[in-house]
């Protein structure tokens, strides 16, 4: 018997999430999904599982909520694990967008040993000087 466990997250932005997987090698695919009690159609993310017991990103009208069968679960690593990782992959993906809208450049984005990531951006000021003679 499947049960079905839902958990919430704070991804709200498709694009990043993806990013975040991608980063992460974590193989998905695009489901649109049309939901009568939101009334707005939405795409979810799916992760293929050899078991037929995907994983699933799901909109839920505030945020992609994490469902999955947890007696299913065939990931390299747990279920808190696997939240963590791409929670902190997501962080940086906004963190690098978000600042690339407001003129700045990543410049090194380095996972480090010990789990963490260093993120380094920059902004070059062009504007030109003008002095009145």
């Amino acid at each position: 018997m499947s049960h079905f466990t839902h958990m919430k997250t704070r991804f709200q932005n498709l694009f990043y999430l993806e990013k975040a997987l991608n980063r992460l090698n974590i193989v998905h695919e695009e489901k649109l999904f049309t939901n009568s009690e939101i009334e707005s159609s939405k795409t979810n993310l799916i992760i293929p599982q050899s078991n037929g017991y995907d994983i699933k990103f799901v909109w839920n009208g505030q945020e992609y909520e994490l469902v999955v069968d947890m007696s299913y679960w065939e990931q390299p690593y747990p279920i808190e694990s696997f939240i963590d990782k791409v929670a902190q992959q997501y962080a940086g993906e906004v963190i690098i967008g978000e600042s690339q809208k407001t003129g700045f450049q990543p410049i090194k984005y380095q996972q480090n040993a010990d789990g963490s990531n260093t993120l380094i951006l920059e902004r070059w000021n062009n504007e030109k000087i003008v002095t009145n003679a």
